[in-house]
């Protein structure tokens, strides 16, 4: 299950094109994920690659109870495409 902001969901949409609607498909998949020490948020952040609709994509989020609560998505960087790629099973 997928939680959200809704003005965090507004401003990702205008953003970077991704709405968090349906963003479960990303963790349904094959993922790629590591924590995210860049600051001190007082929570577990973490920062995962996954492949939604096709393409791949670089979610920031953090887990709260058994939801993943999304504060942003993006379009995966060629580095981090590489990354899963190489990492994808099969």
């Amino acid at each position: 299950m997928v939680t959200y902001d809704e003005t965090k969901r507004a401003a990702n949409l205008l953003k970077h094109g991704f709405d968090f609607v349906g963003a479960d498909a990303i963790f349904a998949g094959f993922t790629i994920s590591r924590e995210d020490t860049s600051e001190a948020y007082g929570e577990l952040r973490l920062q995962t690659l996954g492949l939604w609709n096709g393409v791949v994509v670089f979610v920031v989020h953090t887990p709260r109870g058994d939801a993943d609560h999304v504060i942003s998505i993006r379009k995966a960087e060629k580095h981090e495409e590489r990354i899963y790629w190489k990492n994808y099973p099969g």
